[in-house]
């Protein structure tokens, strides 16, 4: 692609790039730089040849390519060691990142240790199909109970020397996390955001694609797609909400209070909702983006649900059978 430019992009020079992915996807050490040159691959092999395109999102891929390359400068990880971290993880909400090929879920949240705050992320990856979409999601994710009852039940989560990187990622290990007890997010908001430290951010990871501060706003109202607060204005990612939960632009647009992140993405801030409360037929409604992790609780849902199958346990199944002969 350094040679051709993104117009000389067609089927056959994307198509070189597959035996590289899949040497990748074998090597767990690899497995980030896999799965972005994977996303990568799938947007030009879906727009090739590509220069018939009338306008080329240079920007983007030229994000996508270089982050790339300086993943596999870097050996695929994450510049700096980490260190053993014990102490109580209250979530704040979970950010899911969906491709037809991953999915990750990313839980920003408070860690207590030491008697001080630190605002940490913890992120699960898995990969998938495309028609695996919706709650379904949720079933790749059996092997992490207690990452999925803590957010599905609102729960803090102990931790016993989790390794946490000097950017803020927690590497999460279930072998190394209890169950805690009963902890509304709103709650750990009002009384922990404020004083909460902020990780600095490693000299690699300093785009703007990566900024998701975790924020409450409360006290605003909805004008159209912004979030009007004090006379600002904050255009609102409801065009982004995940199908694996609750929230809905409706529920969003009622809302009175927000826990969301706030980002910086074309130009221009935005606010992507992880909970929201709302007043619905005259009763309050807390909605949080990890409620269906354990399972939808709406019932057409559930029922929509039933009548489909289980997507995850059905291709599980098929792979079984594959495998054994």
């Amino acid at each position: 692609m350094a040679v051709t430019g993104w117009r000389g992009v067609g089927h056959d020079l994307v198509a070189a790039v597959d035996p590289t992915i899949e040497a990748l996807l074998a090597d767990p050490a690899s497995r980030r730089v896999a799965l972005l040159l994977d996303g990568l691959a799938a947007e030009l092999r879906a727009s090739s040849p590509v220069a018939r395109m009338a306008r080329v999102p240079a920007r983007r891929w030229g994000d996508l390519w270089t982050r790339a390359m300086l993943l596999t400068w870097q050996g695929g990880g994450t510049a700096g060691a980490g260190e053993p971290v014990s102490g109580r993880l209250l979530p704040l909400g979970v950010d899911v990142h969906e491709h037809p090929t991953a999915v990750q879920f990313q839980v920003h949240g408070v860690l207590e240790s030491g008697g001080a705050g630190r605002l940490v992320r913890a992120s699960v990856t898995a990969g998938k199909v495309d028609t695996i979409v919706g709650p379904a999601v949720w079933g790749l994710l059996d092997s992490h109970p207690v990452l999925l009852a803590a957010l599905a039940e609102r729960r803090a989560v102990e931790i016993d020397g989790m390794t946490l990187l000097p950017g803020g990622d927690l590497l999460w290990a279930e072998d190394a996390a209890e169950a805690g007890e009963p902890a509304d997010p709103f709650a750990t908001a009002r009384l922990r955001l404020d004083d909460a430290t902020a990780p600095p951010v490693p000299p690699l990871e300093r785009h703007p694609v990566r900024i998701a501060e975790p924020v409450l706003l409360e006290g605003y109202r909805i004008d159209g797609p912004d979030l009007v607060l004090d006379g600002h204005r904050l255009r609102i990612e409801t065009g982004n909400l995940p199908g694996c939960g609750p929230l809905t632009p409706a529920l969003v647009a009622a809302s009175t209070a927000c826990v969301g992140l706030v980002r910086w993405d074309a130009g221009g801030w935005s606010l992507r909702p992880l909970a929201v409360q709302a007043t619905v037929k005259r009763k309050p409604v807390a909605a949080h983006g990890g409620d269906w992790a354990l399972g939808p609780t709406d019932p057409k849902i559930v029922k929509a649900q039933a009548k489909a199958g289980d997507a995850v346990a059905v291709l599980r199944e098929r792979a079984g059978r594959l495998l054994r002969r």
